[in-house]
């Protein structure tokens, strides 16, 4: 068995999985204050990866999967959770004026 990649495009793409970037920065757009893109990012990242997993347990191909042999990038995936949805709400308040 050879061990997983890892080089540094690989970690790029817990940040990047599209279901994360549609969660976080939806729920980023309906807080109605910064104090909840805490929280809005929690549940995005627990959204997005609940989803890929069930994506890469049935079978179809996924940019970051999530199983027992490959790397899974929690650490990233939280900090790209947190900056889609303060993106979302920021795009909220720059377009609304």
């Amino acid at each position: 068995m050879k061990p997983p990649d890892l080089s540094h495009g690989i970690w790029l793409l817990g940040a990047l999985d599209p279901i994360l970037i549609m969660a976080a920065l939806w729920l980023g757009w309906k807080a109605d204050q910064f104090g909840k893109v805490f929280i809005a990012a929690i549940a995005a990242f627990a959204v997005a990866v609940l989803a890929s997993w069930l994506i890469t347990a049935i079978g179809i191909p996924w940019p970051a999967p999530i199983s027992h042999d490959t790397p899974t990038f929690y650490p990233v995936r939280a900090v790209g959770a947190l900056l889609w949805a303060t993106i979302g709400y920021f795009a909220r308040r720059f377009l609304k004026r």
